[in-house]
């Protein structure tokens, strides 16, 4: 893109640190960066950025169980993605979170690949056969994880997640899922594009917006954002 003297990156990642020697080579070539879903400490060498509150995100699944534990005493688990900053920051936004009464007794990632996570998930319902509750980075995992509570005889266990796919949200309307966090991609693009077109412009914008988040349950999945509406594929 840098060769193709395009005027400005508008770039997805989970992880700034990988990305900051490429940062480092577009703003030499006098080409702005605009970052989607994490931004770094120091905003100063990149154009903008929309994040996901991803804290927001786990700290609002966090809640959900407070709610619903009503005080008992309750295990959790916790199956996080790939460790870095989208990550790390979920899952200590979660955790962070929770209530007293919840007792954390497994924290692993499952490097956001259902195929892993299914096995941590294995393991963890064997080592901790009174689990509650289960904390997953994204609902790709929270699929494969829910399979292998199920395969367990551990239906009960809850499954709480992040997203609000089309997929996701039918797994809250028959039970597989309790809770996801609808953080909308589309939401997260459209906003990127519109951002990065009005400070390119000089126009007033948010340097750093962030995509709204919401917590979702059976009760309100009917009227959930549309994670990607038919018409952005």
């Amino acid at each position: 893109m840098i060769a193709h003297k395009v005027d400005a990156l508008i770039v997805q990642t989970v992880s700034v640190d990988s990305l900051e020697h490429d940062i480092a080579m577009a703003k030499s070539a006098g080409i702005p960066v605009f970052l989607t879903s994490v931004v770094p400490d120091d905003t100063s060498s990149i154009l903008g950025a929309v994040v996901v509150d991803l804290k927001k995100a786990g700290q609002l699944d966090a809640g959900w169980i407070e709610d619903d534990a009503a005080g008992r005493d309750v295990q959790v688990g916790i199956i996080a993605g790939a460790p870095g900053a989208a990550s790390d920051l979920l899952a200590g936004g979660f955790e962070k979170a929770l209530p007293a009464n919840a007792d954390v007794v497994a924290e692993q990632p499952g490097m956001f690949s259902p195929v892993k996570a299914r096995g941590v998930a294995e393991d963890m319902i064997q080592a901790h056969p009174d689990l509650d509750y289960a904390f997953v980075a994204n609902e790709e995992m929270g699929f494969a994880v829910r399979k292998a509570f199920d395969a367990a005889g551990r239906k009960d266990v809850k499954i709480v997640t992040v997203n609000g796919t089309d997929e996701g949200l039918a797994a809250l309307k028959d039970g597989r899922f309790s809770a996801t966090v609808s953080n909308s991609a589309a939401d997260t693009g459209e906003l990127a594009v519109t951002n990065a077109i009005d400070l390119l412009r000089g126009r007033k914008a948010d340097r750093i917006a962030k995509t709204p988040a919401a917590l979702i349950t059976k009760d309100n999945a009917d009227t959930a954002p549309l994670y990607c509406p038919m018409d952005f594929h």
